[in-house]
């Protein structure tokens, strides 16, 4: 895809399975990568030439502006923002009003923040954000408030960024990814893939979850040159999830019948 090698991004949430997929993604590209996460450990692994690390709490703001300044520092520009960074902290009904903050603070306010710090380069750069929505922010889902409210609320900024940065130069877009093999799905299941495609073949037409080299690809499509014409939208990296419906893949009329 052109248009991305000898760019820059910062990726937060870069250590994550999705979000270290999308760096080496961009590396193979040829694109110059700030891994910014709360996980040292993990994202010091990730460091190799191209590639770096700067430790970062996106809830704090001087954090957020060290980072661009580091990143900036360090490679000479910015050109992409790829907000991977999310908390799954969840209790549904019964969230209490900090656990709303502390959601909506990592998973929303943060990448806000970032796009605030880092709003001049982009725009010298004429560079391009990609937000990180989810199917969870298009279905109700048993017990889960938080982590598709503040999903939902993501797409909103994607438009409302996307319309206000225009003017700039600056292209505004989000990857909704159906269940992808993840941190959280391989902490569940103890690291078992095969369970998890079976338990998640019901709610995907294409019978499985998705690889984080998936998501990763409609990440860099959103950065590069071929999507020069496109803002303010979502893709939906998620094996027919949300096409299905509720009535699944299996024919509901026969039991009518039965």
């Amino acid at each position: 895809m052109r248009g991305l090698d000898g760019k820059v991004a910062i990726v937060p949430g870069g250590a994550t399975k999705i979000g270290a997929s999308v760096v080496k993604a961009f590396r193979d590209a040829g694109t110059q990568v700030m891994v910014a996460d709360i996980n040292a450990d993990a994202g010091r692994a990730l460091e190799r030439d191209g590639v770096a690390f700067c430790e970062t709490d996106i809830r704090d703001d001087a954090q957020v502006a060290a980072l661009v300044k580091e990143t900036k520092d360090r490679f000479g520009r910015i050109d992409f923002l790829v907000n991977v960074a999310c908390t799954y902290l969840d209790n549904g009904i019964d969230s209490s009003r900090a656990e709303w903050l502390e959601a909506l603070d990592v998973n929303l306010v943060g990448s806000v923040m970032l796009m605030q710090a880092a709003r001049a380069e982009l725009a010298a750069n004429r560079g391009a954000i990609v937000n990180f929505g989810s199917i969870s922010s298009r279905v109700a889902q048993t017990g889960r408030w938080l982590y598709p409210v503040s999903k939902a609320a993501i797409l909103q900024l994607t438009r409302n960024q996307a319309m206000d940065l225009a003017p700039e130069g600056i292209r505004v877009n989000a990857v909704s990814p159906g269940w992808t093999w993840s941190n959280i799905m391989d902490e569940l299941t103890g690291g078992n893939r095969e369970k998890t495609d079976k338990v998640a073949a019901p709610f995907h037409l294409l019978g499985r979850v998705g690889d984080p080299e998936e998501v990763a690809n409609a990440v860099l499509f959103l950065c590069s040159d071929e999507a020069g014409f496109i803002t303010g939208t979502d893709i939906r990296v998620d094996g027919g999830y949300t096409a299905m419906g509720p009535e699944q893949a299996s024919p509901a009329i026969p039991l009518l019948m039965e």
